[in-house]
């Protein structure tokens, strides 16, 4: 790819943009949320077209004028959110849009024999009648790689291919791409897990504001140089300092006895004001559907939860949000964000009583708000009336952030808050959070990744089986102590 350029209304999101992979190899393509990097592997995929620029495979120029095109010359493209249709089993999803017939029907023998020969190629097993809406998310994107095989893809991309998996999962997908690796098929490889790239990765094209910056060997590019790329500018790759928590700081949140029909029993926990408490444990143990509940996203069963001092019924989000308990959610486009929606919208939409006015509402004062909110974060948006679909999944998660800030809660639930965002933006989101607690708000925090925990929180409580298993406070959380109390294995063992 050479010298692409696309613009948008706005936004020139590419700006002479190249790129080459070779045969056998795994190219990461890193940069900050907004970079550009979607944009560009769309262009190549065939989703979106560019205004300039040249795409070359085996040396000879194509034109990529739709999906069909690129499947055509061998380009697989493997989405952050994953194209499978949930009611269609293993081997429908794998032959989706080249079904063999016979006749007019589905030649459900033949298709069998294709799906089984490509996981057979991969080495992996699945079940092949199982619906994909009951697959992990490590199955489902096993499907994904075995669906771009059976059409012969020479060249595959991955979008954020570990943000979801478990590090055993994370240990099986490296295997399966090292196997397409060796078999000449190449991997563009889009992640901001940048300590993933070393053990990944050959190479590294680092894209910064729609512009290439460098391609270099991931050998020779040390991730704090790599960082510096990325943001243009050094930053510090270390957590914050976080303020002490005054020894007589008041209890903002106070859960006894909290329980569920999603999981959580016999939940007790305190946060103070000016204090983050992490929460820890293994994915499927329980930590979302525990803020989840306190939130009122799932109504709670059994248990108190008090903000204040005060006791809260909690009979959904609504009486949690009036109470001052907000809720960062995990999955920003489809429960934190109305994606067809504006930046303004969405941002007053939790607490629109306080822009209306005799049943309408103030647009001048939703506007004057969103303005605040955009410059104060830093959120890359031509102005509060573009479509948050539109926008990098960073900008994305700030305008999650504005929605709530304008709100001034006393609580604020961040399940997952950095993931699928750059190291920018993370540090952003960790300076924001800082301040909160400069505020005087309290904060639980669910994270996946142990150094954010470890890094992020005064105190740390390990969930495992629904259930909080033990307590560190900072200086007490090593990560040793920690997966021991998310296992059940005795820290010794």
């Amino acid at each position: 790819m050479t010298g692409i350029v696309k613009t948008f209304p706005g936004v020139r999101a590419l700006d002479g943009v190249s790129l080459d992979v070779v045969a056998g190899e795994v190219h990461a393509l890193v940069g900050e949320n907004g970079a550009g990097k979607s944009t560009l592997m769309k262009i190549l995929a065939g989703a979106q077209r560019a205004d300039e620029g040249s795409i070359e495979i085996d040396g000879t120029p194509v034109d990529i004028d739709g999906p069909r095109a690129a499947e055509a010359l061998g380009i697989g493209m493997i989405y952050q959110e994953f194209n499978l249709v949930p009611d269609l089993g293993v081997v429908e999803n794998i032959v989706l849009g080249h079904e063999p017939q016979r006749g007019f029907w589905l030649d459900r023998r033949e298709a069998a024999h294709r799906a089984t020969a490509v996981l057979a190629d991969l080495g992996i097993a699945l079940p092949l009648g199982e619906p994909a809406r009951r697959l992990s998310v490590a199955q489902q994107q096993m499907v994904e790689i075995a669906k771009a095989l059976a059409r012969k893809a020479r060249l595959i991309v991955m979008d954020e291919p570990t943000a979801a998996l478990t590090e055993r999962e994370i240990d099986a997908l490296f295997a399966l791409i090292a196997k397409l690796t060796a078999a000449g098929v190449a991997v563009v490889y889009i992640s901001h897990r940048l300590e993933e790239l070393p053990r990944i990765s050959n190479r590294i094209t680092v894209i910064r504001d729609g512009r290439t910056i460098e391609t270099r060997a991931t050998r020779d590019l040390p991730q704090d140089e790599l960082v510096r790329l990325m943001v243009g500018r050094s930053l510090d790759a270390h957590f914050p300092d976080l303020p002490p928590v005054p020894p007589d700081a008041r209890v903002v949140l106070r859960v006894r006895g909290l329980a569920s029909a999603s999981g959580p029993h016999d939940v007790n926990l305190e946060v103070r004001a000016g204090e983050i408490v992490g929460l820890a444990g293994l994915v499927g143990a329980g930590r979302t559907e525990i803020v989840r509940a306190i939130a009122g996203a799932d109504v709670p069963t059994a248990g108190s939860v008090e903000v204040g001092g005060k006791p809260v019924a909690v009979h959904g989000p609504h009486s949690a949000i009036e109470a001052g308990i907000a809720f960062i959610t995990e999955d920003r486009k489809a429960q934190g964000l109305v994606l067809g929606m504006s930046v303004r919208e969405n941002t007053t939409l939790a607490h629109l009583a306080a822009y209306a006015k005799n049943g309408f509402i103030d647009g001048r004062a939703e506007s004057a708000i969103t303005a605040r909110e955009i410059e104060e974060l830093r959120i890359r948006t031509p102005s509060g009336e573009q479509r948050v679909r539109n926008l990098s999944g960073g900008n994305q998660q700030k305008v999650v952030l504005a929605k709530w800030l304008i709100g001034d809660a006393a609580v604020y639930l961040f399940d997952e808050p950095t993931r699928g965002i750059d190291v920018g933006a993370k540090a952003e989101i960790y300076a924001l959070m800082v301040e909160l607690l400069r505020r005087g708000a309290g904060i639980v925090m669910v994270s996946s990744e142990l150094p954010e925990v470890l890094g992020m929180s005064h105190r740390v409580l390990v969930v495992r089986e629904g259930a909080i298993r033990a307590e560190f406070v900072r200086a007490e959380a090593t990560p040793d102590r920690v997966m021991a109390a998310a296992t059940g294995v005795s820290a010794a063992a």
